[in-house]
């Protein structure tokens, strides 16, 4: 079965499921868990953006798309610089549909504590996508930039990232994440304080994962195109392999892969 790599689809379940999902191609990875696959990039890689076949830059997308198309605005990376809100934008519709809409400042614990920024309705996505065990809301705000700035208030107190590496072997900090939101209050600006979200609820995630690995080996399909291993789980957008294998979905989006399944 050939297709085109895409990050892959997430529901919050008692495990969450995954998909994989690309033109006419929807596999349910979940069953595929304790069988082995075989993964063979064929060298070919299309944009996300403009999907031409082209070379890929970052994130999945070309040169050219990275510097023009608002799928790589710098204000992904950085929401505090969004100016959607303002009419103005890379392009102005998908600012409106993508960044013009209520969002999310949270804590995460994929494996330390981690504050972050999504649009409301990628929640919980946007925690299943980074392995987060559990996440809890911060703050609410009506469009993106206002998010951005809650977000570099914090930033010194909280990093911003997550130990790929310890998420995927399961070494999970405990932290009591309604506390740690509260006491957040004095370090705010007093104009950012009014939105803090009095919602409290915790979001528990348990992954499908058979067996977690010791160590990670990183797959990078640009060294090794071909890969055959039994699959022990998924976590984020990581599949995790026997051989303390795991291999990142979302770094080779655009990647034109066959797989097999036995």
């Amino acid at each position: 079965m050939k297709l085109r790599f895409k990050k892959m689809r997430t529901k919050l379940e008692e495990k969450v499921q995954y998909n994989l999902v690309s033109d006419e191609v929807d596999i349910d990875m979940n069953a595929l868990i304790g069988s082995k696959i075989k993964l063979k990039y064929e060298g070919v890689t299309q944009c996300m953006s403009c999907n031409k076949y082209k070379k890929l830059f970052a994130q999945g997308i070309c040169f050219d798309c990275f510097n023009t198309s608002a799928m790589a605005s710098p204000c992904i990376l950085r929401p505090e610089l969004c100016e959607g809100h303002l009419g103005k934008g890379r392009d102005i519709e998908w600012e409106k549909a993508n960044h013009v809409q209520p969002h999310v400042v949270y804590f995460a614990v994929a494996s330390g504590l981690k504050v972050g920024v999504t649009r409301e309705t990628q929640v919980p996505t946007r925690w299943i996508d980074q392995g987060a065990s559990y996440a809890i809301k911060i703050a609410e705000t009506p469009y993106r930039q206002l998010a951005g700035e809650l977000e570099v208030a914090l930033k010194g107190s909280f990093t911003d990232k997550t130990n790929w590496q310890r998420m995927l072997k399961n070494e999970i900090a405990d932290y009591d994440l309604v506390e740690e939101k509260w006491e957040l209050e004095g370090l705010l600006p007093m104009d950012l304080v009014d939105y803090m979200s009095e919602d409290d609820e915790i979001t528990e995630i348990n992954y499908p994962v058979l067996a977690f690995p010791d160590k990670v080996k990183s797959v990078n399909l640009d060294k090794v195109p071909e890969v055959e291993q039994q699959l022990l789980g998924i976590k984020g957008q990581y599949l995790i392999f026997d051989d303390n294998k795991v291999l990142n979905v979302r770094k080779f989006e655009g990647y034109h892969v066959e797989i097999d399944m036995d």
